[in-house]
């Protein structure tokens, strides 16, 4: 069994890169690990990433995992089906720097 850590995943747009994900872990090329240590309860952002990350490299499945509480917290993830619509949200810390635009000048 193969796992990867911190896999990176390009996101396109109309066919342009537009992003890199980086993946937590990334096991035998199927499978999302997204690992947290929140006190809080996992909210729909976290959730919200781990579909991005389903989305953005095809994956079949992902887990998040959220081992900050009392016991672990866990959501299995699946793409969603037909869904059209392109990765909706991008974390600040998984945009690769370059396609930020620059800043104005002053």
């Amino acid at each position: 069994m193969t796992a990867r850590r911190q896999a990176p995943v390009e996101v396109f747009y109309d066919e342009t890169p537009a992003g890199l994900f980086f993946l937590d872990i990334l096991v035998e090329e199927q499978v999302v690990v997204e690992i947290k240590a929140f006190a809080h309860q996992l909210t729909g952002d976290e959730l919200a990433q781990v579909i991005n990350y389903v989305k953005a490299g095809e994956f079949p499945v992902g887990l998040l995992l959220n081992f900050g509480r009392r016991s672990l917290e866990y959501r299995r993830v699946f793409p969603p089906r037909d869904s059209p619509t392109p990765v909706q949200r991008i974390g600040r810390d998984n945009v690769r720097k370059s396609f930020l635009p620059d800043p104005p000048e002053k």
